[in-house]
């Protein structure tokens, strides 16, 4: 219908409703209209900010308000007409979101809560996976669709086999409890790669040491209660380190906390080339610095060492810190990370780098972002786990393998 038709039409039902003695009331198309003057969309940074609840307005803009190019090259990634959609909220800290292709559903970790949560693609339903998860934290699918995940109060990484029954895949070094294995990655010659940081030896998100361990110094702390049996008795024993579990299940370390201190998120390349680590913050019971919120690179050879490692980027955009956590590449090669400015608002969400380590685009989100991945029937759909919530946004490109 025409403007000019809707006029008309309007102009009836007035002059009828005068005529009955009924005062007419704007019609809904007429309280829509914007008054004088462009105005910005509601984003993350507007007053009021952007309600992403589905009580939310509609975005109707060709380009969603927190979707920003920093280089024109992020528009090729960019789908423009969708937009961030938080799929559901009411976890205490949500980490570790991996896609099952063949179920079609995204899982992820509520790592206070003690449990995994899983989202239907079908109809958008949320249900409790697995619990208790044993504070689990970064979860991925291996080449044969098995889920992997990380534990922090068990210190171990552990395969959930197709027939439901589990299997370790790591809980020691050298003889030594790991820390809390943070994030896991499969290899396609069959090894699993991952992060060991001492994150989950807190009482938020796993269990402190035992009396005497770096966490707990003076055994003020009872690592025991509210625990299972047998749970609290460990304290920790090895450097923060990034592992290799190879096809037959040796555990070697690749990566010492000399070269990448707290190692958290990481992901391989494309062509499995190079190898990118997150190194976050100084974590309960280091001694040394720890890590400072960026993430490093290195080359992947053909007998599994890496070498010619080198700082990918520091993360300060704007002068902010911007430290990543979770991420992953897409077929281009671009690397994704998941975004936490704390409270800077308008600078959580997602960063999107080029593999020559330039920032081309950000993602706005108005929690702090732990964890990212690829999903969706044609893995074109990134997933957010952010803090209590759960977001994600089509774009025009795809994750780069299982995720």
């Amino acid at each position: 219908m025409t403007q000019q038709a809707n006029a008309r039409g309007l102009s009836r039902r007035g002059a009828i409703a005068a005529g009955l003695g009924v005062i007419a009331l704007p019609s809904l198309a007429q309280t829509q209209t914007p008054a004088a003057g462009s105005r910005e969309p509601p984003s993350t940074i507007t007053n009021p900010p952007r309600d992403f609840s589905p009580r939310g307005a509609p975005t109707t803009y060709f380009t969603d308000p927190d979707i920003l190019s920093v280089d024109p090259s992020f528009d090729a990634l960019v789908q423009p007409n969708a937009s961030i959609k938080r799929l559901w909220t009411g976890a205490l800290w949500s980490e570790g979101p991996a896609w099952n292709a063949e179920g079609r559903y995204l899982l992820w970790s509520d790592i206070p809560n003690n449990r995994q949560l899983r989202w239907l693609e079908d109809d958008g339903h949320v249900s409790v996976f697995r619990m208790p998860s044993n504070n689990s934290n970064g979860n991925s699918f291996d080449f044969q669709g098995r889920q992997l995940s990380c534990e922090h109060l068990t210190r171990r990484v552990v395969r959930y086999e197709l027939d439901g029954s589990v299997t370790v895949l790591a809980d020691s070094h050298d003889g030594k409890h790991l820390n809390s294995p943070n994030d896991v990655v499969a290899h396609p010659d069959g090894s699993y790669w991952f992060t060991d940081p001492p994150y989950g030896s807190n009482l938020y998100e796993g269990a402190p040491d035992a009396a005497g361990g770096p966490v707990n110094p003076q055994g003020h702390l009872k690592p025991t209660l509210g625990q299972a049996q047998g749970v609290g008795s460990l304290k920790r024993e090895l450097p923060t380190s990034t592992y290799r579990i190879d096809p037959k299940g040796k555990v070697e370390v690749v990566l010492t906390e000399e070269q990448v201190p707290d190692p958290n998120g990481l992901c391989f390349s494309p062509d499995y080339k190079k190898l990118y680590v997150v190194s976050t913050g100084k974590g309960p019971g280091d001694k040394g610095p720890g890590g400072k919120g960026d993430v490093h690179v290195f080359d992947v050879g053909a007998d599994n060492k890496l070498t010619n490692g080198k700082r990918f980027a520091d993360f300060i955009i704007d002068s902010v810190p911007c430290g990543p956590d979770g991420i992953r590449c897409d077929v281009e090669g671009n690397l994704w990370c998941s975004s936490n400015a704390g409270r800077h608002v308008g600078y959580n969400g997602v960063t999107v780098w080029t593999p020559a380590g330039k920032l081309i685009g950000r993602i706005r989100l108005p929690e702090v972002c732990g964890n990212i991945t690829f999903g969706g029937p044609k893995r074109n759909r990134l997933f957010m786990a952010a803090s209590q919530s759960l977001y994600a946004l089509y774009v025009n490109t795809q994750g780069a393998g299982p995720a």
